[in-house]
C-alpha cells in the first residue's frame, strides 16, 4: 500500500489547507477494507479525496486521507442495456475515453473534465439542461465499502431506497469503489456560444431552456451582458437567435464537447432554486451586484437548469431547478461578496451545492430536504462508528 509523502494538502482553489496524520493510495478493495477496519479499531476517521475540486471542506481531516487514484478503468459494460461499470476514482475525462472505446458515452457531464466520478456523484455535481438530471441521476449501481468494513453492492432495481440515500451522500456512508452508469450510444454535439444583452437573454430564457438539449448562460457583471451556451445533436435546437451574436461553434463527440479543462482557479458559491423562482432570484442578484459589488467582482455568474431527481440529498430532489453559481477568482477576497449574495439565494428558498461554499448547518438544512431523517437513519446504519465524518460533515449532518 502506497503512503503519499506529502504533509500539507489543499483543495483545488488553494483556499483550504490541512495536514492529515497519514495519506494513502490503496491499490485494491481489500487494502481499502483493511484501512476501514483499522480505523474502526483505533477510533480514527477517514476521508477520501477525489480531484479536490470542492470549495467546501469535505475532505479536510487531521486523520486518515485516502486517494482513490488506483480505482479506475472500465470494469464491464452492456451495450444493449446501455450500462457501464467504471472505477470510482476515474475522472470524467477518463470515463469519456473508456466509454467511447466501446461505443458509449455519458448522458451528461459537468463543465469540468478533471472531476473524479465518485466525488462528482456524491456532491450532486451537475451539468446544464432542463431535461437532464445531475450526475447522480445517471447512477444505476454502486459497489462500496461500508463503515463496518464490509464490501457491498447495491442497484436501483433491488435496493431503491438505499440508492436514493447513497447517490448524494458526501462520502458519509462509505467508500465507493465502482459505479455503474446509465449511458448512451456515443453521440456528437454541436456547441454554439453567443453574446447577447442580459435583458434579451431573460426575455427568451424559457424558450432557450426548452428548445436546447444543454443550455446555460454566463452573466458578466462588468459589462452587464451574457454569453449563451447551447449544445445540441447536430441540426437540432434553437436555430435563429437574431438578438445574439455567434462568436464560437464547433461539433464533436460528447466527451470532448460537454466538459472542458479549466486552468483558472476560483472559489464558488452555488444554490439551486426552484425553476419558477430562479429568474426573480437572478434578477435580485444582478441588481445587488451592480449596486454594490461590481468593482470587486472579477468573474462571471452562471445560470444552469437541471431536471428533478429522486436522490434524498440532491438539491434537485423532487423539483426542477436552476443552479445559480457565483464565482470569484482564487486570488481575490470572496467572503463579504458571497455572504451578501447568499442571503438572496436563501431568501428565494435555495438549496446549497454540497461541494461549494455555503454557511448552512444541519438544523437549517433539515428544513430543505423532506427525506432528511430517512437519510440520517441509513447513514448511521452504514457508518455506526462515524468513521467517515469530519468536522465539516458533523456540522452539516448532525444537529447539536
Amino acid at each position: 500500500m502506497a503512503v503519499i509523502d506529502k504533509k500539507v494538502w489543499t483543495n483545488w482553489s488553494g483556499d483550504i489547507h490541512f495536514e492529515p496524520s497519514i495519506a494513502m493510495a490503496p491499490s485494491s478493495e481489500e487494502e481499502l477494507r483493511q484501512i476501514v477496519c483499522r480505523a474502526i479499531e483505533h477510533g480514527q476517521t477517514i476521508r477520501a479525496m477525489g480531484a479536490r475540486h470542492s470549495c467546501s471542506p469535505l475532505i479536510k481531516t487531521n486523520q486518515v486521507l485516502l486517494s482513490l487514484e488506483n480505482f479506475k478503468g472500465l470494469h464491464g459494460h452492456n451495450a444493449q442495456q446501455q450500462l457501464a461499470t467504471v472505477g470510482a476514482g476515474a475522472t470524467v475525462e477518463e470515463i469519456g475515453e473508456d466509454l467511447f472505446a466501446v461505443g458509449l458515452g455519458m448522458i451528461n457531464t459537468g463543465h469540468i473534465n478533471q472531476q473524479q466520478i465518485a466525488g462528482a456523484i456524491s456532491t450532486g455535481t451537475h451539468g446544464a439542461g432542463k431535461k437532464l438530471t445531475n450526475l447522480s441521476g445517471q447512477v444505476a449501481g454502486i459497489r462500496m465499502i461500508t463503515g463496518t468494513g464490509e464490501i457491498k453492492e447495491y442497484n436501483e432495481t433491488d435496493h431503491p431506497r438505499i440508492m436514493q440515500a447513497l447517490k448524494v451522500s458526501l462520502g458519509s456512508m462509505g467508500l465507493f469503489t465502482q459505479v455503474t452508469l446509465k449511458s448512451l450510444p456515443a453521440f456528437q454535439l454541436h456547441r454554439r456560444q453567443y453574446c447577447a444583452s442580459t435583458d434579451d437573454c431573460l426575455h427568451h430564457l424559457q424558450q432557450l431552456m426548452e428548445e436546447n438539449r444543454n443550455f446555460c448562460f454566463y452573466w458578466y457583471p462588468r459589462r452587464d451582458d451574457v454569453s449563451l451556451r447551447l449544445w445540441n445533436f447536430p441540426g437540432q435546437g434553437t436555430q435563429q437567435l437574431p438578438y445574439a451574436r455567434l462568436y464560437k461553434e464547433y461539433t464533436g463527440w460528447g466527451k470532448d464537447v460537454l466538459p472542458t479543462s479549466h486552468s483558472l482557479k476560483y472559489n464558488e458559491l452555488e444554490y439551486a432554486l426552484e425553476a419558477q423562482t430562479a429568474p426573480a432570484c437572478f434578477t435580485a442578484i444582478r441588481k445587488r451586484v451592480l449596486e454594490k459589488h461590481r468593482s470587486q467582482v472579477a468573474w462571471r455568474i452562471l445560470y444552469r437548469p437541471i431536471a428533478a431527481d429522486d436522490a434524498w440529498l440532491s438539491n434537485a430532489y423532487q423539483r426542477d431547478i436552476v443552479a445559480i453559481t457565483i464565482h470569484q477568482h482564487a486570488t481575490l477576497p470572496y467572503r463579504d461578496y458571497f455572504n451578501d449574495i447568499e442571503q438572496i439565494l436563501q431568501h428565494y428558498g435555495g438549496r446549497p451545492h454540497w461541494g461549494k461554499k455555503h454557511s448552512l448547518k444541519a438544523a437549517q438544512l433539515r428544513r430543505l430536504y423532506p427525506m432528511w431523517q430517512p437519510f440520517q437513519d441509513l447513514r448511521t446504519a452504514f457508518d455506526p462508528h462515524g468513521v467517515f465524518l469530519n468536522d465539516h460533515l458533523t456540522e452539516i449532518l448532525i444537529e447539536e
